[in-house]
């Protein structure tokens, strides 16, 4: 999916979040303005996030970069490279406090459907083994262990393996 095609699906995914108070939400692609706050939410989800400049160059190079935005905030981000009928989902990170509301759910589905409108077929990621939320999530959505990378991942002591999880869109 290109990034062209993404600016297309600039939508409110309100339908697809069930909670009792409804926020205003929005996918949107990514832009330079975004990665300040991008940054904060990564660093805020994550023990070890990503920098600046790794989303400043995935802008650059034209991966997949989505925010999702609740109330005109940034929440969450998503990246995801692309070609010859495959993607890889490099990171999708919602802001710790919007958590356990659907708000991964419904970004995740969103993603996954515009990538099967733009004819990708299979759709890879790796997740840690430790981050159960983040495998119940996608196992929920229909994806599969097909692999591990072993000392993939930094951890507070070493390294920690990654399951590689995949899904066929078609």
């Amino acid at each position: 999916m290109t990034a062209d095609a993404v600016a297309r699906h600039d939508v409110s995914i309100e339908a697809v979040i069930s909670t009792s108070v409804k926020p205003k939400l929005r996918i949107r692609p990514m832009q330079d303005e975004d990665v300040r706050r991008v940054v904060d939410v990564e660093t805020r989800g994550h023990l070890f996030p990503w920098t600046r400049r790794i989303f400043a160059d995935c802008l650059r190079v034209g991966y997949n970069c989505l925010v999702l935005e609740e109330d005109s905030l940034v929440v969450g981000h998503l990246v995801i490279a692309s070609g010859a009928g495959q993607a890889h989902i490099l990171n999708l990170c919602l802001d710790p406090t919007c958590q356990g509301r659907g708000y991964g759910g419904g970004f995740l589905d969103h993603a996954l459907a515009r990538l099967q409108e733009s004819g990708v077929e299979t759709v890879f990621l790796e997740v840690r083994p430790s981050n159960e939320v983040a495998i119940a999530l996608y196992q929920g959505r229909g994806f599969n262990e097909v692999g591990r990378r072993a000392d993939y991942y930094p951890a507070a002591r070493g390294r920690e393996d990654a399951l590689v999880l995949a899904r066929q869109l078609v």
